[in-house]
């Protein structure tokens, strides 16, 4: 069989890495149910004691401060890895395996620790029941809700390793950060903090000294919560923040939206005035971090990252109005004002940093996937901070129908967005003229001209020349990643800005997406014996018909498979995808409900107004 095979240079992992790996992981689960154990059978107590004293700093208990302090330090660590990871793809190509690419270590050591750390959370508590939402484990045993799902999202994160090698091995390695696989991977990291948000709630009204109040730090570093989620969301566009994004420049607002209206709507109703200018400010800062690391310290290619400014500043003035009194219409209205207003502001980001700015032809499309997704996120994140405020939810039907519809929503846009043509009988000839060399490789300027002549429209989202996977270094153009926007001299007709390679590795293609169009003619691509394709050689002149795009830049992809596999492989992604999101759900609506019965006394109300 295919998945238990050895892996070939372009599928799986070699079998000594899988082995490795699985004993890593058996190695670590072992250590964690030992001290679990130990923990709870009190033959140790220096486990307890840390997280103690960790919480007396914060005020909050032991489950709460330790999983979280190790949370905060595993993430920043899983973010890192993760830019990293993708640059390194976007300058080398693919890897030889998990073991082979430095940065998987960061996402590994991230996720593990991430499982860990809503581990911790959920075998810490010895005398105590952590509130009326804990889940009952056994006679005497109770775990907080947030610990549960921290846990379960770290898992999640987890299994999309040994499903991507599954995956690498049936249809290839697909190089881009949207396979189905790598979705999980990133989309477990990116939602377990709504997990870490639930969690710090349950503990702040669990308080080991109820008498002292929380002061200004505390409200900076859950304003920190909130920016990490914000981050959280905003690791699926990553791609389009380096330039290399494989599919449509629609999503590009869409997922801006998605992340904005959810985090910072959240935030606002929790936190209060100004809060959503803290949590852009945190965002910005330690993704700037990671690109400063990730691009001129570590050399790789360099990235920005959206701001998200304009939103908040929408939803701030938003927040002046009284409909905020009944937070769902709120949500939703302030969704529609981000979606709208939030967008334009964040487009003069986007077309001042980015390589690809938003065209005026694609506005209308752009908004109707972008306002019912921000009219959906703007009321999923105001049922998210109802919850963190201790409010009542609506009704069991209206919570989960709206939750059910905000998926649905998020579907049909992403349904929308994959919807791409390819012409027919369409052509590209270039003449390409050699410029000065880099390191001895041949670097080239080109004219092109596209037949038919009308296949371009005057403004489509990109006519380019994309020279990727190049090799890094500071003496690699771009440390392995060129983008050329051509310049429109006629109809069909198009020239050069500046030289782009074609020796070596280098994998240099014309693209063009213009609409639902997205198309490439391949330039050149070297010779690689590891998936058997045939060098493409750059003469002078050359024509070649355009292709679908994704069988140039995903070249290891293997497409000699029945349809029935592919949609049986994506469904099985989708339906791990869904619980986790009804998991999160569920624990949500489990904590507002417990907690509503018992009407705590220490729920701390914010002044909103």
């Amino acid at each position: 069989m295919r998945v238990l095979a050895q892996g070939t240079e372009g599928g799986g992992a070699a079998l000594d890495q899988v082995i490795i790996l699985t004993g890593a992981a058996m190695l670590i689960a072992a250590g964690l149910c030992w001290v679990a154990y130990l923990h709870r059978t009190r033959r140790i107590n220096w486990l307890k004691s840390a997280a103690d004293r960790l919480g007396q700093m914060s005020n909050r208990p032991g489950w709460v401060a330790l999983p979280i302090a190790l949370f905060i330090t595993t993430i920043l660590t899983a973010l890192l890895g993760f830019i990293w990871d993708v640059s390194l793809h976007i300058a080398d190509g693919r890897d030889e395996g998990p073991l082979a690419n430095p940065a998987h270590y960061f996402i590994l050591v991230g996720l593990f620790f991430l499982f860990i750390a809503g581990m911790l959370a959920i075998i810490l508590p010895l005398d105590e029941k952590p509130g009326p939402a804990a889940i009952r484990i056994t006679r005497n045993w109770y775990a907080p809700v947030g610990g549960v799902l921290m846990a379960g999202a770290g898992l999640y994160a987890l299994i999309g390793f040994p499903l991507d090698d599954v995956w690498h091995r049936l249809f290839g390695q697909d190089v881009t950060l949207w396979g189905p696989t790598h979705l999980m991977l990133i989309g477990g990291a990116g939602l377990s903090l709504v997990a870490v948000l639930l969690l710090e709630f349950e503990g702040r009204l669990h308080k080991p000294d109820p008498e002292r109040t929380d002061g200004p730090l505390l409200w900076v570093l859950r304003s920190f919560a909130f920016g990490g989620l914000l981050i959280g969301l905003s690791v699926f566009p990553v791609e389009f923040d380096f330039g290399v994004q494989q599919f449509r420049l629609v999503f590009h607002p869409m997922l801006i939206t998605v992340a904005g209206t959810i985090a910072l709507i959240a935030a606002r109703y929790t936190l209060g005035r100004l809060s959503t200018l803290v949590v852009v400010a945190f965002a910005f800062l330690v993704r700037g971090v990671v690109a400063v690391l990730v691009g001129p310290i570590l050399g790789a290619p360099s990235n920005v990252f959206p701001l998200y400014l304009g939103i908040a500043v929408v939803v701030e003035l938003m927040a002046l109005l009284p409909l905020i009194r009944k937070p769902v219409w709120w949500g939703a209205l302030t969704g529609l004002v981000a979606a709208t207003v939030g967008l334009w502001l964040e487009s003069l980001w986007v077309r001042g940093m980015y390589i690809n700015p938003w065209p005026t032809s694609m506005w209308p499309e752009a908004l109707a996937m972008a306002v019912p997704v921000g009219i959906a996120g703007g009321v999923v994140g105001a049922l998210l901070a109802m919850v963190l405020c201790g409010e009542q939810l609506p009704r069991p039907t209206i919570r989960r129908g709206l939750v059910v519809v905000a998926v649905v929503i998020a579907a049909a846009a992403t349904a929308n967005g994959l919807r791409v043509d390819v012409p027919e009988g369409a052509s590209a000839t270039v003449r390409l003229s050699d410029a000065e060399p880099v390191n001895g490789g041949r670097m080239v300027t080109a004219e092109v001209v596209v037949t038919p002549a009308d296949l371009i429209g005057d403004n489509p989202e990109w006519v380019q020349i994309l020279g990727w996977q190049g090799g890094r270094g500071s003496d690699s153009p771009g440390r392995g990643l060129v983008v050329d926007r051509l310049e429109r001299v006629g109809p069909g007709q198009y020239v050069s800005t500046k030289p782009v390679p074609a020796y070596g590795t280098w994998k240099t293609v014309l693209r063009v997406h213009d609409g639902r169009v997205l198309t490439a003619v391949p330039i050149y691509m070297p010779h690689d014996p590891g998936i058997d394709a045939e060098a493409v050689p750059a003469p002078n002149e050359l024509t070649r018909p355009f292709v679908a795009e994704i069988t140039v830049l995903q070249r290891e992809r293997s497409f000699d498979h029945p349809a029935w596999l592919m949609t049986t492989a994506a469904l099985v992604v989708l339906l791990c995808s869904l619980v986790l999101i009804a998991a999160l759900s569920w624990g949500a609506a489990r904590i507002s409900l417990a907690y509503r019965r018992t009407a705590h006394p220490g729920t701390e109300r914010v002044e909103r107004r």
